[in-house]
């Protein structure tokens, strides 16, 4: 009789992990979670309330009203994102992550939604003002960024004395306190800083690469991509994304 009773308790209790495991998968299949840097301005990036805020963050918010989806934002690791991805602890990578030939061959991407550059900041008072007189200096970027690949393809590679940083904000940090010489960092950033900090930052002459932002989704997942990029033409459509756009950038940048 106690073997049982232990019988039944041990069925009940297997039905209630598969309900459960039912009903989560069930609401997991309509939320979707972008993995972000949240330190990333004006893409993706905390406020003074420590609210999560920026472009891509309200154009992700438009995108999933559009699938009929719920959406929630997750910071990672940024040197981790394409791990977060493909292990499934996040659907989406979407914050101002730039398209690679490399990356292709591990996320499937959208098309463009937006053009940048990785350019090098420093202060305002520098008298560096062209790329190749960093030579010898001390430069501060993202590690395993496009800053980073945009480094390593340039002359500079092996002229700077390069310090890595996990997020843009450290960087800019060591820059203002003369630690750092430059900064590589995504044009957008940059100049999203010397709005807010005006006198403080100025960009040199040149830029090392021009590049696009897309959203990378899990390779095989080509439902998910269709369904993305058909809400995002339709943002485009309507003028939502234009809009998005003035409000954070400034002005409309949105690739059409």
């Amino acid at each position: 009789m106690r073997k049982k009773a232990i019988l039944l308790l041990f069925i009940s209790i297997c039905v209630l992990i598969v309900a459960g495991c039912s009903s989560s998968a069930s609401k997991d299949d309509n939320t979707i979670v972008v993995g972000i840097d949240d330190k990333f301005a004006p893409m993706g990036f905390r406020d003074e309330q420590n609210e999560i805020v920026g472009f891509d963050i309200d154009y992700a918010r438009a995108a999933a009203e559009k699938m009929g989806k719920e959406i929630t934002f997750q910071p990672i690791d940024w040197s981790s994102k394409e791990s977060e991805l493909n292990s499934g602890r996040i659907d989406m990578i979407w914050n101002g992550y730039t398209i690679t030939d490399e990356r292709k061959e591990k996320v499937l991407f959208t098309k463009p939604y937006l053009e940048n550059s990785q350019v090098a900041i420093t202060l305002a008072d520098s008298p560096i003002t062209k790329l190749d007189e960093l030579d010898g200096k001390n430069v501060g970027l993202q590690a395993l960024s496009s800053a980073a690949d945009a480094l390593a393809a340039s002359p500079l590679k092996d002229k700077v004395k390069a310090s890595e940083f996990k997020d843009n904000v450290l960087a800019l940090t060591d820059l203002k306190t003369k630690r750092l010489d430059a900064v590589i960092i995504d044009e957008v950033v940059a100049r999203y800083y010397m709005s807010k900090e005006e006198g403080t930052f100025k960009l040199l002459d040149e830029s090392l690469a021009p590049e696009q932002y897309g959203i990378g989704i899990k390779k095989g997942n080509e439902e998910l991509l269709n369904q993305l990029q058909k809400a995002l033409d339709e943002l485009n459509a309507d003028g939502t994304a234009a809009k998005i756009s003035t409000q954070w950038l400034g002005e409309d940048k949105v690739l059409k």
